[in-house]
């Protein structure tokens, strides 16, 4: 294995979410460091939020763990809890199977810098709490959808 520049893995940018649920991730781009390492057990990605951009809608996942190491700026945390602040240096884990859903907003005027990394597990859905859709399995094989939480397709 060599080393991995950063900087050169290709950037990934906006939401596969249908509209207008995308609108808050639009600026939203990402790095995936853990599949240009060769890795598949878990996932490492470097995110970077634009001002007024969301890491994603509050969601919750049913098997996955995350983790968020907030390498540069700020960014709020909104969960079922409420919001906190979080800064350069602050880190947050996310279990899986606990149905709190969770969301990073960087809501200052400056990009916040995340190190993200999580399971990669097949078998994974999950929920978004504020909003009328759910996500299926199949995130790593291709087949993921974005359903109403009635079932019906977007």
């Amino acid at each position: 294995m060599k080393k991995i520049v950063s900087a050169e893995v290709p950037v990934i940018s906006g939401s596969r979410y249908p509209p207008p649920f995308d609108v808050p991730c639009r600026e939203r781009s990402s790095r995936r460091l853990g599949e240009a390492a060769g890795l598949s057990q878990f996932g490492v990605n470097l995110v970077k939020l634009a001002p007024g951009t969301w890491s994603s809608q509050r969601h919750w996942h049913t098997h996955e763990d995350e983790f968020v190491y907030v390498l540069r700026g700020e960014v709020v945390m909104v969960t079922d809890a409420g919001e906190e602040i979080l800064r350069s240096g602050d880190c947050v884990g996310f279990k899986g199977g606990v149905r709190d859903g969770h969301c990073l907003q960087n809501r200052s005027t400056h990009d916040a810098d995340l190190l993200v990394v999580g399971s990669r597990l097949d078998a994974d859905h999950g929920e978004y709490s504020d909003i009328d859709m759910v996500f299926t399995a199949g995130r790593y094989s291709g087949q993921v959808s974005f359903r109403r939480k009635d079932g019906r397709e977007y």
